[in-house]
């Protein structure tokens, strides 16, 4: 063996992936909005965790040179207008070609140093997604958002099913057939509860790991605004249930619409059998009109829930048609 040979082999058994990250393409996705104070140290970071990924940062109209910073520490900078994370998230899946997707944010918050890991588990446990569970503590992880994320996890656990106990972590990373199956539909922050309930919607294999999480540096300024994308993305997930779940939400409604009109025709059914009349009351009308609407609403969850399997069947196939990542594509 020359020498040549010896020291790339020991550099080699230095890198702590495995050879399919080494041999295989990987994109690194880094949305961002002002982020020039840390986005040089977050591209660094990576390109050290993942020797050989190309790293991508799509500028979210920022005014502080956070492309112009990512272009002169050698990131391949591209741009998208329309505000919002989830818009520059469909955008990236949408553009990029890759083998494999790490999800990360320019605030250097996430470590960088475990993407590898986060890779080799997507591989080796033969899952499309891997999610960085956040360990943090302080002002990295606050109590709010920390109860935030809980009440969010328990809300899409009981109406998608369990599987996440993150679902909020922007740390990701996802196979290219998972990627190129993914119709994003949020514009804002809410696009990480739609990665999580996609893979539920169709039953993905995924995993999570715990990961360090650390506070944004002082000249760094968090664009989460709490209450306004944790209602946000409340009405995401309801908007994705009625989607995904037509028939229980339809069907949620009817019996609530029911059991009004009951409660307004109780007076007329009494009247009636101490009578034997039926009066021309405003209520008994009123309650007539109501159990319409509980009709129609279930007509509505029925025709829709026939819409939404065929959604659901197209995603399915469109996820069978690309490889895993895993996969070898040379064997027919």
């Amino acid at each position: 063996m020359s020498q040549t040979s010896r020291i790339r082999d020991e550099l080699e058994a230095l890198l702590p992936q495995t050879s399919f990250v080494r041999n295989k393409s990987i994109a690194v996705l880094l949305p961002c909005y002002n982020e020039a104070t840390t986005i040089a140290a977050v591209i660094d970071s990576f390109r050290r965790g993942l020797p050989g990924a190309t790293i991508y940062v799509y500028d979210n109209n920022s005014t502080d040179g956070t492309a112009e910073c990512a272009l002169a520490a050698g990131a391949v900078v591209r741009r998208e207008r329309h505000q919002g994370k989830g818009n520059v998230v469909r955008r990236m899946f949408a553009d990029i070609e890759a083998d494999v997707y790490v999800i990360a944010d320019g605030d250097l918050t996430y470590d960088a140093s475990a993407a590898g890991r986060l890779v080799d588990a997507l591989v080796g446990q033969n899952v499309d997604m891997v999610i960085g569970v956040r360990l943090g503590e302080g002002q990295a992880f606050r109590p709010g958002h920390r109860f935030g994320n809980s009440l969010f996890n328990w809300i899409v656990a009981h109406l998608f099913g369990e599987g996440f106990t993150d679902i909020l972590s922007g740390y990701r990373v996802v196979s290219r057939r998972f990627a190129k199956s993914f119709p994003a539909a949020s514009s804002g922050f809410e696009i990480e509860t739609e990665l999580s309930v996609h893979a539920l919607d169709l039953k993905l294999a995924t995993s999570e790991i715990p990961l360090r999480y650390d506070e944004r540096p002082q000249n760094s300024t968090s664009k989460l605004k709490t209450y306004r994308d944790g209602t946000r993305i409340l009405l995401n997930i309801l908007r994705m249930y009625k989607a995904l779940n037509p028939f229980r939400f339809y069907g949620a409604i009817f019996l609530a619409l029911m059991g009004l009109s009951f409660g307004f025709a109780a007076p007329v059914i009494m009247t009636y059998f101490e009578t034997g009349l039926v009066p021309r009351l405003p209520t008994a009308v009123l309650a007539a009109g109501i159990m319409q609407l509980g009709f129609m609403s279930l007509t509505c969850g029925i025709i829709i829930e026939a819409i939404s399997a065929s959604r659901r069947e197209f995603k399915r196939m469109r996820y069978l048609d690309l490889p895993a990542p895993g996969a070898d594509r040379s064997v027919p």
